[in-house]
């Protein structure tokens, strides 16, 4: 078995226009003074870190690689969630998701997918000179708009969607390959690939590709009312990435699993920082221990009630906590014979 690596923590919700997340150097030190050992780095913001360079630049890569070390931190992996859900987006939500482009690519749905495309190669790249072999990202969504479908379930429209979806993404994966780097798919409401089942279609499209793999946050699958832990048994050999995030769901008399567009606060399911919702790490990390789980256990912080600074100081200690340190002998040996013990 091995011990789960940790803890990390996801930039996103934290980077800012003021010191110190406004620059990769400022933020690491934050990082490590609350505790972190890891930074999983989004690719949107070229400030922090500019993938195009670290695409085609050891002295670059090495360059944040020791920057970070000064600070006792790695990379746990790179992130284009931004950029997946760009690779497919259904023409319902285009005008929605161009924010997520540049200017250039804006209102031009064949160009913007293009440039998506471009910088999940040029992450793939960069994870090789970088050392990782993990990568974080979204399906997008092609299928999504008609996920309680009326009228009635129409099975022609999603077989297209999920055909064009691998279509897409094949290529992809086959670059990550190259690289040596495994793509985790966030499963997450609001993607195709949104529970089990989808990751199972669009797994057998792309004819079971070793890349094709998931970023397991059990706070998303616990508000869609699933076994969380039950998803570990049927595919840790799928799981390559882990965000620790924490949620609650308390049944409502007046709106369910869907929030009834109301903000996060009022739902009957939100997210909450670790600690403070409903769930059950503690099964959760010795499932991923008992399983081998080769990668980092990483915070994404999401809470509708309790201060970002808290939250991430919290977490860290959290997960720290939570991290099994594996034993080398089985907890009976003392009680084995001579020639068990040889």
């Amino acid at each position: 078995m091995k011990t789960i690596k940790g803890p990390g923590i996801f930039l996103a919700q934290f980077i800012g226009d003021r010191p110190p997340f406004n620059t990769l150097e400022g933020v690491a030190k934050w990082a490590a003074e609350l505790g972190y050992k890891a930074l999983q780095i989004p690719c949107n913001h070229k400030s922090l870190f500019d993938v195009e360079q670290a695409a085609v630049s050891q002295a670059y890569c090495d360059d944040i690689r020791g920057m970070l070390a000064g600070h006792g931190l790695v990379i746990s992996e790179l992130s284009t969630h931004l950029e997946g859900q760009l690779v497919a987006v259904h023409p319902a939500y285009d005008e929605a998701f161009d924010g997520f482009a540049p200017p250039s690519v804006r209102a031009n749905p064949q160009a913007r997918q293009a440039w998506a495309i471009e910088i999940l190669h040029q992450a793939a790249a960069a994870s090789q000179r970088l050392g990782l072999t993990a990568h974080a990202t979204f399906s997008g969504s092609l299928a999504w708009p008609f996920f309680y479908p009326w009228p009635p379930h129409n099975r022609q429209r999603f077989e297209e969607a999920f055909l064009a979806l691998a279509r897409r993404w094949k290529p992809i994966l086959d670059r990550f390959d190259h690289h040596g780097v495994d793509i985790c798919f966030e499963i997450h409401p609001g993607e195709d690939l949104h529970d089990g089942v989808t990751f199972e279609r669009f797994l057998a499209l792309v004819n079971n590709h070793p890349r094709c793999n998931i970023l397991y946050d059990p706070s998303h699958l616990l508000l869609q009312q699933m076994d969380y832990l039950g998803f570990i048994d049927v595919y840790h050999s799928r799981i390559k990435a882990f965000h620790v995030k924490d949620a609650e769901y308390h049944a409502s008399s007046r709106s369910g699993v869907y929030g009834g567009f109301q903000p996060w606060l009022d739902r009957a399911g939100r997210f909450r920082s670790l600690g403070d919702g409903q769930v059950d790490f503690k099964t959760i990390f010795s499932k991923l221990t008992q399983y081998d789980f080769p990668g980092w256990a990483v915070l994404e912080w999401e809470c509708c009630l309790k201060d970002a600074q808290t939250g991430a100081r919290e977490g860290s200690d959290f997960i720290r906590r939570h991290i099994i340190p594996v034993s080398s002998r089985a907890f009976d040996d003392f009680a084995a014979g001579d020639e068990v013990r040889k």
